[in-house]
């Protein structure tokens, strides 16, 4: 098993930028695909971004491509989501997640493992 914890989250302006981080612990290397998702209230849980351990490929929502950028630091076993450029329209709680398959994918329900998320707030 593996357990998640953000951190990062708060109150920024528009405009301004956050860096959520998700320290893993337990088994990582169980999962070696890692993503963020966010909620905002009243809608349904919505895929970000999502990377490998390993490094290299990527994949983001189209609404926060250019803007967010996902990356790990493998040493500390933690995935990073720096948010530039943040609009009212990011706030929402974000979760970051595991996933023990080698593909990726945007749906939730596919995900294994998650964080209790840390809310992100953008004031215009």
């Amino acid at each position: 098993q593996v357990q998640l914890a953000e951190s990062g989250g708060g109150l920024v302006q528009a405009g301004g930028s956050l860096r959520l981080s998700c320290a893993a612990s337990g088994r990582p290397s169980r999962y070696p695909v890692m993503g963020w998702f966010r909620q905002a209230p009243g809608n349904e849980r919505e895929f970000v971004a999502s990377i490998y351990w390993s490094g290299g490929r990527t994949s983001y929502a189209d609404s926060v491509k250019r803007r967010f950028t996902i990356s790990t630091d493998n040493a500390d076993n933690t995935v990073y989501l720096q948010m530039n450029d943040l609009k009212p329209e990011d706030t929402a709680v974000y979760y970051c997640a595991a996933r023990s398959s080698l593909t990726m994918t945007t749906r939730g329900p596919s995900w294994d493992r998650w964080g209790q998320g840390t809310q992100v707030t953008v004031s215009s």
